[in-house]
């Protein structure tokens, strides 16, 4: 981190960060709870490899921050939190490293509720849940929606033609040149969704076997990881982590929008800044990427879970994003700042309702 960690907390308004460890079973984790202004603070675990405990502090609060604003630009209520377990996922998860990390979070009485990220699975999250009963995200035979990973494709297809329209006159992706970055959970369905559009598709994953399934079955070009950005294209679709635009990579850009639904892409606030004046439009991550959260938290809402209504309001994001654009515009500043204001609205006045 560049700067201490109580002034990062302290400028970005954090409630508080909890450090969890189990020595029997190897759990070291970070939960990191932004704010819970709209309800309790809710987001996904997630388990990576990291290069030090600062980076993961730093991923855990970025995601926090980022699911507060997410929530309150589509009108969710609930706050902001992130947890990340240190480790390889494919060679340290256990069950009891995951009910260990269940009970850490039993511990917060609500405070924090958790769900489906990198390195987390539905079943894993089902492991969680014999300790824990702040699980959002479940298999439907545990009362939950099952995979929300196609939801937020949706979600981000509606933000693309919502820029698309703005760029190029017409929602339409056929014929569209995308690169999509990334076929996990939501970059596999995202690209069902493109192929299907009649867009024109390179794709990218560190994992060989999901490249060469692509090619297979859905006829696709790819490139090597490091190939993406420089692709030209009419929309670069980062699917994968976050930070990927940054000071190396923007230059290399040949695209007219960015688009998809990695979280934090910009590696810092003035990259959205350098993606303006370089004249590409950019969907805010948290923008784009809402609709498996609004799938998933559907069921809290009362009468309980009704898919249609839940998809409606994934088909809203396209219309979220054209206010960010109209925004942007009006008042001559970029998307990322239009909906950070968006989001910090309804945060205000949420707040100012409690003080009545």
């Amino acid at each position: 981190m560049k700067s201490p960690i109580f002034d990062y907390l302290v400028r970005y308004g954090y409630k508080k960060v909890v450090l969890c460890q189990n020595g029997d079973v190897g759990l070291r984790a970070i939960v990191a709870i932004h704010s819970t202004d709209l309800g309790p603070a809710t987001g996904g675990l997630r388990m990576w490899t990291y290069d030090s405990e600062a980076d993961a502090i730093m991923d855990a609060l970025r995601l926090a921050r980022g699911m507060t604003y997410k929530y309150a630009a589509a009108g969710v209520n609930l706050g902001g939190g992130k947890a990340v377990i240190i480790g390889d996922p494919k060679a340290q998860k256990t069950e009891g490293l995951l009910r260990a990390m269940g009970r850490f979070i039993q511990s917060l009485h609500g405070e924090y509720q958790t769900g489906e990220d990198v390195g987390i699975t539905l079943e894993d999250l089902e492991v969680i849940h014999a300790e824990c009963d702040y699980v959002v995200t479940l298999p439907e035979h545990a009362g939950g929606v099952g995979p929300i990973g196609p939801a937020t494709a949706v979600g981000v297809q509606e933000a693309m033609k919502a820029c698309c329209e703005e760029v190029f006159g017409s929602p339409s992706l056929r014929s569209r040149r995308v690169t999509l970055q990334g076929l996990g959970a939501v970059g596999w369905p995202a690209l069902e969704g493109l192929v299907k559009e009649g867009a024109k598709v390179v794709v990218t994953d560190i994992d060989r076997a999901k490249v060469d399934r692509a090619r297979r079955e859905l006829g696709v070009r790819a490139v090597a990881p490091a190939e993406i950005y420089g692709q030209p294209c009419d929309i670069f679709a980062p699917y994968a982590l976050g930070g990927i635009l940054n000071d190396r990579t923007i230059p290399q850009l040949r695209c007219k929008v960015v688009c998809g639904s990695a979280n934090n892409q910009l590696a810092e606030e003035r990259h959205g800044d350098l993606l303006q004046k370089r004249g590409i439009l950019y969907a805010p991550d948290y923008i784009a990427n809402a609709g498996g959260t609004i799938l998933d938290t559907d069921r809290l809402l009362k009468g309980g879970f009704h898919r249609d209504r839940a998809m409606r309001n994934v088909a809203r994001i396209g219309d979220r994003m054209r206010e960010v654009i109209a925004l942007a515009k009006r008042e001559r500043i970029p998307t990322y700042r239009a909906a950070d204001r968006l989001a910090e609205e309804r945060l205000q006045m949420t707040r100012a309702l409690r003080m009545i």
